[in-house]
């Protein structure tokens, strides 16, 4: 028997707030694929990351069709062990004093922090998973530090940790390397590319082309709420493809796997 697609659209419309962001809207996403949604600001890209991790939903019409890992109907709860998000917004959600340890245990409990009631539902067991993520990270001696004491990139070490504690078989990261210095981007770049190799769907949504690792197969490139390109790396990332959408002139180089925008003539 196949695997349900990861995402499964059809026919939708979602809006956000007053503004329609998608009409009718088409789109599949396998199981197993390495995707990037790639697009400029206002294409639609963090609607749509929305609307997959179910913070947004679309339009009520019977011949809608948005099926999660082969669902309609989702405890939210439920999907975010399946699927691990790490974003800016979710990293800015938490408070400064918050520990890298606290970070990476409310990832068990899909909260922001353990505070309250939380606290008394983490176990020896969570503890230990929680420990043992950091040190694969890299960042175990970080364990007891508040996030106001860490770089942008130790931080989003942490998120990505918070990811990981379910095991999820797919990871979507947004803007992945945002705030990010070259030495932390490169790090963090290298460390989704170990967990592409050890079988992670990774669904990027970025508007850089340098976030995009080697792994990634297939772009889907979107522009006023439309996929515009849909396809293999190579194709959707042509120069005239993307001059065309971002309005400027656009070269695009290719060096071992990654893919660099430069300004065109």
């Amino acid at each position: 028997m196949s695997e349900a697609p990861l995402v499964e659209i059809s026919n939708a419309t979602i809006w956000r707030g007053s503004t329609r962001v998608f009409e009718n809207l088409d789109l599949t996403i396998e199981q197993h694929e390495r995707v990037a949604i790639l697009g400029p600001n206002g294409s639609g890209k963090t609607t749509l990351l929305k609307a997959i991790s179910r913070e947004l939903y679309p339009a009520t019409r019977p011949d809608t069709v948005f099926r999660i890992l082969g669902r309609d109907r989702w405890n939210v709860w439920e999907l975010r062990r399946q699927i691990g998000i790490v974003s800016d917004d979710l990293q800015r959600r938490y408070t400064p004093r918050t520990t890298a340890l606290e970070v990476v245990v409310s990832g068990f409990h899909s909260s922001i922090g353990i505070h309250g009631v939380l606290s008394a539902r983490v176990d020896d067991a969570q503890l230990r998973a929680a420990t043992q993520i950091l040190a694969d990270l890299g960042i175990e001696d970080l364990a007891r530090t508040p996030l106001m004491h860490m770089s942008t990139g130790q931080q989003r070490r942490c998120l990505l940790g918070r990811a990981l504690v379910h095991e999820p078989k797919t990871l979507i990261l947004d803007e992945p390397t945002a705030g990010l210095d070259l030495a932390a981007s490169f790090d963090y770049l290298n460390r989704l590319r170990r967990l592409a190799a050890v079988g992670r769907n990774v669904l990027i949504v970025t508007h850089h082309l340098n976030e995009l690792p080697p792994e990634v197969e297939r772009v889907i490139l979107l522009a006023g709420g439309r996929v515009v390109a849909d396809g293999a790396k190579r194709e959707v990332l042509d120069a005239d493809v993307l001059s065309g959408v971002y309005g400027t002139p656009v070269k695009v180089t290719e060096v071992d796997g990654y893919f660099l925008a430069s300004p065109g003539r």
